[in-house]
C-alpha cells in the first residue's frame, strides 16, 4: 500500500485522526519555502476550522477515508459488548483513552465510547470522564452520520440507544448499593 498514494476529491468525506470528520472543500497548490506543494483543503464544520494537508503527507498523517460499512458494523458490534473497567489510575486511563481516540480507528474509539458511557442508573461520572466519553461519541457520531448521510444528533441517539439496551444486560446483575 506504500506504493499508491491516497487521492480525495473535492467534496469528498475524509477522516483525520486528531480532528474527526471533515470534508475536501479544495485542491490547493501553493508555493511554501521555495517548494510547490499540492494542497488538500479540509473543512471541519463542527470546529469551524480549516485545515491544509499537503498532498504528499496525506497517508502518513493517518488520513483516510470513510470507514467500510463492515468497519462501521464492527464498531456498533463494539458497543453491545460489555464495558472494560480497569483499575488503573485516571490519568493513565485518560492517557489510554485521548490515545485510541487520536488513532481514528473506529473501532478504537468505539471501545472508549463503550467503556465511559454511564446509563442513567449508573454513579455519575467524573467531569473529565464526561469531556473523554462525548469527545469520543461525537467523533464516532460524525463519521456514522456521513455515512449514512444523517445528522449528527441523529447518529448519536442511534449511539446511544445501542449502549443503553447493552447497559441494561451488563447492569441488571448488580445491585444498586
Amino acid at each position: 500500500m506504500a506504493a499508491k498514494l491516497l487521492h480525495f476529491d473535492v467534496g469528498d468525506y475524509v477522516v483525520y485522526p486528531k480532528h474527526g470528520v471533515g470534508r475536501v472543500i479544495e485542491l490547493q497548490k501553493q508555493e511554501i519555502a521555495g517548494m510547490q506543494l499540492e494542497l488538500y483543503v479540509l473543512r471541519f464544520e463542527k470546529e469551524k476550522m480549516t485545515l491544509r494537508v499537503p498532498t504528499n503527507k496525506a497517508e502518513s498523517v493517518g488520513m483516510r477515508k470513510l470507514s467500510s460499512d463492515k468497519t462501521m458494523r464492527e464498531a456498533m458490534e463494539t458497543l453491545k459488548g460489555k464495558p472494560k473497567v480497569k483499575r488503573t489510575m485516571w490519568s493513565r486511563r485518560a492517557q489510554e483513552y485521548e490515545a485510541k481516540i487520536n488513532s481514528g480507528d473506529l473501532v478504537s474509539i468505539a471501545e472508549v465510547v463503550r467503556d465511559l458511557f454511564r446509563a442513567d442508573d449508573q454513579p455519575e461520572q467524573s467531569y473529565s470522564e464526561r469531556q473523554i466519553f462525548e469527545g469520543a461519541c461525537s467523533r464516532l457520531a460524525r463519521e456514522l452520520a456521513a455515512m449514512e448521510q444523517i445528522d449528527e444528533p441523529a447518529a448519536q441517539e442511534k449511539i446511544l440507544e445501542i449502549l443503553r439496551a447493552a447497559a441494561a444486560i451488563y447492569n441488571k446483575d448488580k445491585v444498586p448499593a
